[in-house]
């Protein structure tokens, strides 16, 4: 592979830099003969137009190419070589010799001229050496961010389940353990005829609800259905759980047969619906509310369409919660994540994620 002097391509970290290399030797040999070539040009030239016109200028075109790929010290033997080549132009020409101190003169000039150029390309390559370095960083801050993304989105899947199972297999165990002896309680008082059996069935009766609630709040923190490429399965389960606990329209639309093998995609997708779906109910007073998934060969689309009191046209500062969960729930698929009104009434959010080509 070549190492040029100069701007090339290069893929670090799976992006592109341009970077400055020293040259190969037998490349260094052809610049260094073009250089050649080119003085020898001008100095035919020179010979041709006489000492009426001077071509110290255009001397400067193979002074900046050996300067720019082959170094200060290249630069400067060309410009040795380019007075030299005026001086013996003149000669030849029958013209009288440029005194020592105008070829001198023009030495100086042309070392200044060098030594600059020789700075700027040291300044570029270190320019370029420390935007190469800042995105390499870049490149890390960001690399290191979407794993901490992920690990805290793993770390909150997990407490989710965990508080899933212990509200299932503690607390709820532990109320109807309650609602039993409650209702023991209630039978007694009703055998002895007491006047106090009309508060022991408020107290069955209030335990009872607390178990659903807690059931209910477990369902909503574990969604085993997940795992078994059962998004839809998990959607349906949302859309009755919704319907029956806020006896409001909820359904589902979409084929079946439409399924996520990655479980972490489907598991962030069914945490948007249901934001989404809680958000319409609770703050949107819906009474209906459509869960859409569809999907062709390249994109997943998820839509969440209620006909509440609508999405306001200015976002309050800061956001709420659930719409940065879900906001960040989308980002972490690298989907496109959008809430906007439905018309007069109502929401509509939509989530679209690429997916890998059939094959």
């Amino acid at each position: 592979m070549w190492r040029l002097i100069g701007t090339r391509r290069t893929s670090e970290n799976g992006s592109s830099a341009r970077v400055l290399a020293l040259p190969r030797p037998w490349l260094s040999r052809l610049i260094l003969g073009a250089c050649l070539l080119l003085v020898g040009c001008v100095g035919y030239i020179d010979y041709l137009t006489g000492y009426e016109r001077t071509m110290l200028l255009f001397y400067l075109l193979p002074i900046s190419l050996a300067t720019w790929f082959l170094g200060l010290i290249g630069g400067l033997a060309i410009a040795v070589l380019s007075v030299v080549t005026t001086m013996v132009s003149d000669v030849v020409a029958g013209i009288p010799v440029m005194g020592f101190w105008n070829g001198g003169m023009g030495l100086a000039l042309y070392a200044v001229f060098a030594s600059v150029l020789s700075n700027l390309r040291t300044l570029l390559r270190e320019l370029d050496q420390r935007v190469r370095e800042r995105t390499a960083a870049l490149q890390h801050e960001v690399a290191e961010r979407e794993r901490l993304d992920k690990e805290i989105a793993e770390v909150a899947r997990r407490e989710r389940l965990r508080l899933g199972q212990d509200l299932h297999d503690s607390l709820c165990q532990h109320l109807t353990g309650t609602a039993l002896t409650a209702q023991v309680l209630r039978e007694k008082l009703a055998r002895r005829s007491a006047p106090e059996v009309v508060e022991a069935e408020k107290v069955v009766r209030y335990i009872e609800q607390g178990i659903d609630l807690t059931r209910n709040l477990a369902r909503g923190f574990f969604s085993p259905e997940l795992e078994a490429e059962g998004l839809m399965v998990a959607l349906h389960g949302l859309a009755e759980h919704t319907a029956e606990r806020f006896q409001i329209a909820c359904v589902v639309e979409g084929a079946d047969g439409v399924s996520v093998r990655d479980s972490a995609m489907a598991t962030q997708l069914y945490r948007i619906a249901q934001e989404a779906v809680t958000n319409a109910v609770r703050h949107a007073a819906a009474q209906r509310i459509d869960i859409r998934l569809s999907r062709d060969d390249r994109e997943l689309t998820l839509t969440i369409v209620d006909d509440g009191i609508g999405f306001p046209h200015q976002l309050p500062q800061p956001e709420g919660l659930g719409l940065r969960l879900m906001s960040h729930g989308a980002a972490l698929i690298g989907a496109n994540f959008d809430v906007r009104r439905n018309g007069r009434i109502g929401t509509i959010v939509t989530c679209k994620v690429s997916i890998p080509e059939r094959r």
